[in-house]
């Protein structure tokens, strides 16, 4: 049979005020911010949506092998370091 589960009392070192002294009490949950309603509790699903200037199309584009590697070598952020060279190379033959 199972052991039925008992909540424990919550010990007192993780409670920040005296709770035999009311006053304490009282001007601990003074402090709490109140409650705005369900719509304050959702989570927010996904990233904040970009400008239209600032939003990236997303493409197929064959690279060489090695020029691929080389970049994904580069770590985290290598696509982002791709982008960049081709604007610069944009900007510096205009």
């Amino acid at each position: 049979m199972k052991e039925k589960r008992i909540s424990m009392p919550t010990p007192k070192a993780d409670v920040p005020y005296d709770v035999a002294n009311a006053g304490d009490v009282s001007a601990f949950w003074q402090t709490a911010l109140s409650h705005r309603g369900v719509e304050e509790l959702r989570v927010k699903r996904g990233r904040p949506p970009k400008a239209e200037t600032d939003r990236k199309e997303q493409i197929a584009l064959r690279l060489d092998a090695d020029v691929l590697a080389w970049y994904r070598s580069l770590g985290t952020g290598w696509q982002t370091r791709m982008n960049a060279v081709l604007k610069a190379y944009r900007d510096a033959t205009v």
